[in-house]
């Protein structure tokens, strides 16, 4: 595809949809095609595999409010193949143009109502939570609680853990676990969401905790996609194992002590 179709992918989704849409105009039906030979494969190949990809962009303008006129997608999808298009490249590509910037304001105004959402929702689950019995809140606003006491040794936030974990939101959907995964997580507790840089370190190792943790001591107000802005995150951990941190050479520490 040249010139107009590589200036939006809303042009690629108006030839995508065509493949699960256009009208039958003979009597073959869906049933009926013939996909016995290579060439015939590469070709329906080519139209199926635009339209499973790109298909999603027009439910997607539906969904933010804006319509689509199938019939008109078949017809240009149409015209264009037969070069008798009815509106110059220029116009298209200021028509599409024009979309995209509707299309991208309308993505902006939902992300935000979904993070004020967001933002309101974890502020009531927050004040709930805080209140229940076991639940210990501490001064950053870290919310947890002990489910199985360990006796081990407590990290520093320069170890790096061994853990299994599931994570979830306030409405109970998991987006993230080492359990389903089936091997437990490993990492240095300093290199991820404050959060768990805090809580961890309470932890004994053979302890398993559950922790509260508000947007700002996680992704704040950045969508993740699995975790939507300003969302509050659940996580119960287990630890179960610590890797001390390297002391630093006496040649480090001075060096350090001299900065």
């Amino acid at each position: 595809m040249k010139s107009i179709y590589k200036i939006s992918l809303v042009a690629l989704a108006v030839v995508g949809l065509t493949a699960c849409n256009q009208e039958q105009k003979t009597t073959t039906t869906a049933a009926e095609v013939k996909l016995e030979t290579e060439a015939q494969k590469q070709a329906y190949s080519v139209g199926a595999s635009i339209g499973k990809y790109m298909s999603g962009h027009i439910k997607e303008q539906e969904e933010l409010g804006l319509p689509v006129d199938r019939s008109l997608i078949i017809t240009g999808f149409s015209n264009g193949l037969n070069d008798e298009l009815k509106l110059t490249e220029e116009e298209m590509q200021t028509v599409l143009q024009s979309l995209d910037e509707t299309l991208n304001e309308k993505r902006q105004a939902q992300a935000q109502a979904l993070a004020d959402k967001a933002l309101a929702e974890s502020k009531t689950f927050l004040e709930a939570n805080k209140a229940k019995e076991g639940v210990v809140t501490t001064e950053s606003g870290l919310q947890y609680e002990v489910l199985t006491a360990g006796t081990g040794e407590k990290p520093a936030a320069e170890d790096t853990v061994e853990v299994h974990y599931v994570g979830t939101l306030t409405d109970g959907t998991e987006f993230d676990s080492s359990v389903a995964r089936g091997e437990p997580a490993k990492f240095p507790l300093n290199r991820v969401i404050p959060g768990w840089t805090e809580g961890v370190q309470l932890m004994p190792v053979g302890a398993k905790y559950k922790f509260v943790i508000p947007a700002e001591l996680a992704y704040g107000n950045r969508d993740t996609g699995s975790i939507p802005a300003n969302s509050t995150l659940i996580f119960e951990v287990e630890l179960l194992s610590i890797e001390k941190a390297a002391a630093p050479t006496a040649e480090a520490a001075t060096d350090g002590h001299a900065h």
